[in-house]
């Protein structure tokens, strides 16, 4: 089986235990590609993203040696929490698609977790 097949399957399995959970919450999905990490809160109901935030805004490029790092990843994750907050978003469900928990993905969770998103 090819690695993207494999990808694409872990990420529908994923996502359907993410469905059978959610309760109508929004979904933080996480994508990361080997230079950048963008986060974004999708409400799956409406299909619209609700708030966005990625290592390659212009504020952070500057001061960020580079978006491929745990630390650029956690401070991605706080800046999606505090536009989160500031939307009326407490509550989403963490969907990290085809990604293992560890690393960046991790990072940018405790990011949002400790910038006050509850999953």
């Amino acid at each position: 089986m090819a690695k993207q097949d494999q990808m694409d399957r872990r990420k529908s399995r994923v996502r359907r235990s993410i469905r059978a959970r959610a309760y109508g919450r929004p979904r933080l999905s996480v994508f990361r590609s080997s230079k950048q990490i963008y986060a974004q809160i999708i409400d799956d109901a409406k299909g619209v993203t609700l708030v966005a935030a990625s290592s390659l805004e212009k504020s952070y490029r500057e001061s960020l040696k580079t978006g491929a790092s745990v630390e650029a990843a956690k401070i991605i994750g706080a800046l999606l929490a505090e536009r989160a907050t500031a939307a009326g978003i407490g509550e989403v469900v963490f969907d990290r698609g085809s990604y293992m928990y560890h690393g960046r993905v991790k990072a940018l969770a405790e990011g949002a977790r400790e910038g006050g998103l509850k999953f």
